[in-house]
């Protein structure tokens, strides 16, 4: 998993909470432990496809998008972390002599595409909706 799926749920769920559904991102690094400029490109890549949108100027910031509260944890995990649960590298290599050697990659792979799809269907019964409230009970 990425940091930049753990960032947008936080970012996402911070403003749900605001009273006008807007933050700055020096506002939301604080309140995510990191730097602006991160928080700004995850919220860069929210806002084009319509999780929020910008107000420029003084007293601007992020603004949650109406029904963004209804999109699932899956949807996020989709645009911003899918593919992350296999790792960059499998031992192996199917032009290897070793009968385990030349056949770990691709059941390897394997593995990971039923894990991801296992952890997608999971994650897409989980809404921002159910996020916000877990957090107003903690």
């Amino acid at each position: 998993m990425n940091s930049e799926f753990n960032i947008a749920v936080h970012c996402l769920t911070l403003l749900s909470l605001k009273e006008d559904h807007m933050a700055n991102s020096e506002e939301i690094a604080k309140s995510v432990c990191t730097h602006p400029a991160r928080i700004r490109k995850v919220l860069g890549l929210l806002r084009k496809h319509g999780y929020v949108a910008t107000k420029e100027g003084v007293g601007g910031g992020y603004l949650l998008n109406p029904g963004t509260e209804n999109a699932t944890l899956g949807d996020l995990y989709r645009l911003l972390a899918q593919g992350s649960l296999k790792p960059g590298w499998c031992s192996g290599g199917d032009e290897l002599p070793c009968e385990v050697a030349a056949n770990i990659q691709g059941i390897m792979d394997q593995i990971y595409s039923g894990g991801e799809s296992a952890l997608e269907r999971y994650l897409d019964g989980i809404t921002m909706k159910d996020v916000k409230r877990q957090i107003v009970e903690a």
